[in-house]
């Protein structure tokens, strides 16, 4: 049986990209591999939604309102569930992340190694990276790293993949973003995590909707909100991909 990966872009007006990034992602790198594409709409207000299905998408859930990214993922990680996606892959829908390089982020949950691989620009490429966004990365970042006792690079990637495990156990507990909550969450919860080098491009077309004090005022009682709760370690699936059984998988 084909393994079933679902790769979902939130989208918030990026009628500019969409369709660049949804022809990018690669559809038949492995036989025994299907992958579908799943746009979480937040609440657009331009052609998003006509121009991913015009590009292809083969699912698109739409926000009656915009709720945030945060809000977006989750239900990305929601929806690829209720899918019954043996791995689920998250990249950002505004063409920066290199959508050709999914076969290689999902290689390590192939193998069974890991269950949360993050594509870190830090470890590849971040030409034109604004300084004041490497700032902040950096600083993020290293508070990651502290709270999580693990040297992490890249805190804050929006290219994410995710075993059926993960996809199941991941809480992102605030709406407007979920970078530093959603790693806390799983590696707190005994999920194994890696990153990989991956090729950052800078967003030529629309805007990004990260503004640095509310991203301050947002982000950080998340955080310690995260870190105050308590969570139970989940038991882990070891073995690779291809020696798993669907049984109890939940239903499309």
């Amino acid at each position: 049986m084909k393994q079933k990966v679902i790769v979902f872009l939130p989208a918030h007006n990026e009628e500019e990209s969409i369709e660049e990034v949804i022809n990018k992602v690669p559809r038949t790198f492995h036989p025994q591999i299907r992958v579908e594409i799943l746009v979480i709409d937040d609440g657009s207000s331009d052609k998003t939604v006509e121009v991913a299905k015009r590009a292809g998408a083969d699912y698109i859930y739409s926000h009656t309102t915009n709720k945030g990214l945060g809000a977006s993922v989750r239900e990305g990680l929601n929806q690829s569930y209720k899918l019954g996606a043996d791995i689920a892959v998250m990249i950002d829908a505004d063409n920066e992340y290199p959508a050709w390089e999914i076969p290689e982020l999902i290689q390590p949950i192939l193998e069974g190694s890991f269950d949360y691989v993050m594509g870190s620009r830090f470890l590849g490429t971040i030409d034109g990276m604004r300084i004041h966004r490497r700032l902040g990365n950096y600083c993020f970042t290293f508070l990651q790293s502290i709270l999580l006792r693990k040297w992490i690079f890249d805190g804050q990637s929006g290219m994410r993949a995710f075993s059926s495990q993960a996809i199941e156990h991941a809480e992102i507990i605030h709406d407007y973003n979920y970078a530093q909550v959603l790693t806390l969450n799983l590696v707190r919860k005994g999920f194994r995590v890696k990153e990989i080098p991956i090729t950052y491009q800078v967003r030529s077309k629309g805007q990004s909707f990260i503004k640095f004090r509310a991203y301050l005022t947002s982000v950080l009682p998340a955080i310690v909100k995260e870190v105050s709760r308590r969570h139970k370690k989940v038991e882990i699936n070891l073995k690779p991909m291809k020696d798993r059984s669907t049984a109890g998988k939940k239903a499309n």
